[in-house]
């Protein structure tokens, strides 16, 4: 009889290892590198077009390979007052209309995958939706991107445009009003997440 506790010991040790050997190798955490990473958000005025760039962005993803969905968790945040245009008046604008004095960050939180098909060699085209949330207003939108992963690193590319009054965004004018933006805005985004 106590034989027998001696040896299940040992064998539900290894079967804990086992599972927790084979859930660190199929799931893993990446966090975004902001150095090499870059998101854009470009529109129009009645001037001229216009970009800034994410200066300040940081986020997650947790991938299960031996799942269909691949995409566990998703999450990015860019710090609004981090947009930057090269122009400090454009700026201000845009930091006035985003509200940053109350809101200080832009973000977005995966819901769902919808789905996810394999390209082959780790690439993976997929279809999202999640919650998007700018100047304290969240919006549920559906996004697609494509996924690339290696041993160390996950590589996201998408863009996707919105409209700035679905958020409560008074698009910025400049000059007394007589520069006016559009209302549509284009995000890109080339994400690189390393673990």
């Amino acid at each position: 009889m106590s034989t027998i506790k001696m040896n299940a010991k040992p064998l539900l040790s290894l079967a804990f290892l086992l599972t927790f050997f084979n859930v660190q190798l199929y799931s893993q955490e990446f966090s975004l590198n902001n150095e090499t990473s870059q998101l854009i958000v470009s529109g129009t005025s009645s001037l001229h077009d216009w970009h800034v760039d994410a200066e300040k962005q940081k986020g997650t993803i947790v991938l299960d390979l031996s799942n269909e969905s691949i995409v566990q968790k998703l999450n990015v945040q860019i710090t609004a007052e981090g947009l930057k245009s090269g122009k400090n008046g454009m700026d201000k604008n845009t930091y006035k209309a985003l509200k940053t004095d109350q809101h200080k960050y832009i973000s977005f939180q995966l819901a769902e995958i919808k789905e996810a098909v394999s390209q082959g060699n780790g690439s993976y085209k997929i279809k999202s939706t999640g919650s998007l949330t700018v100047a304290g207003v969240s919006k549920k939108i559906n996004l697609d991107f494509s996924l690339q992963v290696t041993s160390n690193k996950v590589t996201l590319n998408g863009e996707k445009s919105i409209k700035m009054t679905d958020f409560g965004i008074d698009p910025p004018k400049a000059l007394l009003g007589t520069i006016t933006t559009g209302d549509e805005i284009t995000i890109k985004f080339n994400s690189v997440l390393t673990n």
